[in-house]
């Protein structure tokens, strides 16, 4: 395949046990992913849970949960988020305020009054937004490696080995038409980089974690994914001296009094247990659990501890 090759959008609706759907909510298309409904539980009448990948990612990353929580009667749907894979890539839509309305708006488009929301790192911030502005939809929350917003503003600020990992990528990737190419050129490479950083090495060595590579490479230099996904954090630099961004953290540190479940990796080395354990205040029903021989991708290198954490709060 020649190195100027661009994917096709429709390139991640990979086969499997589950159906690929396209979805509008919030004023544009999502593409989801529904795991295939088992004969004792219809997907219809089932509890729903969505599924909310992280930067650089797609809807593949939780395949593992797809199939497994379709086994255990719930309805399981992963989302392409806003600006990924094979859904809408509007110029603008990438704040807290519009991300979590999509997530409220895909609720109601999929016909139910409730969800629980299932988030890693980016995605897990959209859980959170959505919990706190639109607290009727969302039963519970789970998280994997995603501080509470508020809580990782104050771990970059005061804990300066939490700043050394999570800051100088941010930083760079702020710096326009950079941070696109970086994530483009050799195929996708840095993406490759990010993942090899943040995995423990028994995953990294894997035949699973080669093809989830190959996949996440193709993915991003679909057109107009790589600076979607940028968007996503420029908005959050940008928006710390606006109005806009200021209300949002102000709001975002209202409570919440709904189960929350906060997952780690055992060996993450990206985001610190210390980080993850701030702000208990924000949401006095969280459990925070330690996923073993897992880094940054908990869901992906150790997916069996992860569904049963999930099913522990689902039950």
């Amino acid at each position: 395949m020649p190195s100027n090759y661009l994917p096709d959008p429709s390139s991640v609706r990979y086969d499997g046990d589950w159906n690929h759907r396209d979805v509008h909510a919030n004023g544009i298309r999502f593409h989801i992913v529904e795991s295939a409904s088992t004969e004792a539980h219809p997907a219809d009448d089932a509890p729903l849970v969505l599924l909310l990948h992280g930067f650089a990612d797609f809807w593949w990353s939780w395949r593992h949960q797809l199939t497994a929580l379709a086994e255990l009667g719930y309805r399981a749907v992963a989302v392409d988020l806003r600006g990924y894979g094979d859904s809408d890539k509007p110029p603008r839509g990438y704040d807290g305020w519009t991300l979590a309305g999509d997530v409220a708006g895909l609720i109601r488009a999929l016909g139910h009054t409730d969800a629980t929301l299932v988030g890693h790192a980016e995605g897990g911030l959209v859980c959170w937004s959505t919990a706190v502005l639109h607290p009727r939809l969302v039963r519970s929350i789970a998280l994997v490696g995603s501080p509470h917003p508020a809580a990782l503003k104050s771990s970059i600020l005061r804990d300066r080995h939490q700043r050394g990992t999570w800051l100088p990528n941010f930083l760079r990737y702020q710096l326009p038409r950079y941070g696109e190419h970086r994530l483009t050129t050799g195929d996708g490479f840095e993406v490759e980089r990010l993942l090899r950083a943040r995995v423990s090495g028994t995953w990294s060595g894997t035949a699973e974690f080669v093809d989830t590579v190959r996949r996440m490479r193709t993915a991003i230099r679909i057109p107009g994914v790589a600076h979607c996904a940028l968007e996503y954090q420029r908005w959050a630099f940008r928006s710390q001296w606006r109005p806009d961004g200021r209300r949002f953290m102000a709001t975002m540190r209202e409570p919440i009094h709904i189960p929350v479940l906060s997952m780690r990796g055992e060996y993450d080395p990206y985001l610190f247990e210390e980080t993850i354990r701030r702000g208990a205040r924000l949401s006095p029903r969280r459990q925070v659990r330690s996923i073993p021989g897992a880094g940054h991708f908990a869901h992906q290198e150790n997916p069996e501890a992860v569904t049963a954490e999930l099913a522990q709060l689902l039950g």
